[in-house]
């Protein structure tokens, strides 16, 4: 099986911000939020993200306010970006 390519920080910060639009528009409930978020987290951790703390980081922080900090907790701790 080949490795996977690492995605761009960017990318991550597209799905996190399409897993909140989901949530707001009413489209997922707080349980399906929860169980996709740690999908997500969990494929990014066996694929990877390229770029240095600094910018995955920065490509995320504008985002953070959107998160619930429960599972921004999880995906920093988790993506070993604390």
């Amino acid at each position: 099986m080949s490795e996977l390519k690492p995605i761009a920080p960017t990318r991550l910060a597209e799905e996190l911000k399409r897993l909140h639009e989901m949530r707001k528009a009413g489209d997922l409930d707080v349980e399906t939020y929860d169980q996709r978020f740690a999908k997500m987290v969990g494929e990014l951790r066996d694929r990877r993200i390229a770029g240095t703390r600094d910018e995955i980081l920065a490509a995320i922080a504008p985002l953070k306010a959107m998160v619930p900090p429960q599972n921004w907790d999880l995906l920093l701790n988790r993506l070993d970006l604390e």
